[in-house]
């Protein structure tokens, strides 16, 4: 479909502040995009070629979500991050190593999907974003999970799927975390602190596919108050 075949999608989008561009194979972000500035909230360019996000994302100071998924982005641009009303950011799928400084600018952030790129370490980036409730880091190559996870706001981490085998001190001192994800890791017995289970808020933490049976887990001290949330948790949803 050509610029003139989406000529409507534009249009439609002026009125509705919604713009759907997924599989339109393309490389780069049409400036039409840019040009609705004044009133675009969502904006879905997944499962295109585009390779780079233009500086002049920051003209979309109303955006709320957007979606870079299944692209062949390797570097965020620092504009991206003065989009500060921006709640949900999707750029799982690239080829994405780190995060820049400034992502501390997006204080509105609620979700952030960065699974399946290229991550070697646990952006520390993250932490500090008060708003947070969902972080997807699946599918990378993460080794550890750093200090300072007390200042990690979101109530769900993702983790899956990565190659960690040794988890931070603090990590039950996360202040929201309730879901723990950590199947498919490199992680030992001796790995999972009896704080994590004993003190933490955690209620729902996946262990499978690691280097020990998980009911392994009941052998562990804090594994009765933990599953005490668990019971908690299922009650309340029912």
């Amino acid at each position: 479909m050509g610029n003139s075949g989406l000529k409507q999608h534009y249009e439609t989008a002026s009125k509705t502040g919604v713009l759907q561009l997924s599989e339109r194979k393309l490389k780069e972000v049409p400036l039409e995009v840019l040009n609705l500035s004044d009133n675009l909230r969502n904006l879905d360019l997944s499962k295109n070629k585009i390779r780079c996000i233009p500086d002049e994302i920051n003209r979309l100071k109303h955006l709320k979500q957007l979606n870079f998924s299944a692209n062949c982005i390797s570097n965020l641009p620092d504009s991206l991050f003065s989009v500060k009303k921006l709640e949900m950011l999707n750029i799982s799928s690239n080829a994405i190593t780190s995060l820049p400084q400034n992502i501390a600018n997006l204080s509105n952030l609620k979700q952030i999907y960065l699974n399946n790129n290229k991550f070697k370490e646990f952006p520390a980036q993250l932490l500090g974003l008060n708003n947070l409730e969902v972080v997807d880091l699946s599918n990378n190559k993460i080794t550890r999970i750093p200090e300072g996870m007390t200042n990690f706001y979101a109530a769900e981490l993702n983790l899956s799927q990565n190659e960690i085998s040794s988890l931070s001190e603090d990590l039950h001192l996360a202040p929201k975390l309730k879901i723990l994800r950590l199947e498919e890791n490199c992680l030992s017995l001796d790995a999972i602190r009896p704080s994590l289970l004993r003190d933490s808020k955690i209620h729902t933490v996946n262990l499978d596919g690691n280097l020990f049976e998980t009911k392994q887990l009941a052998l562990l001290e804090g594994y009765n108050e933990y599953i005490e949330r668990y019971t908690a948790m299922k009650k309340k949803m029912f």
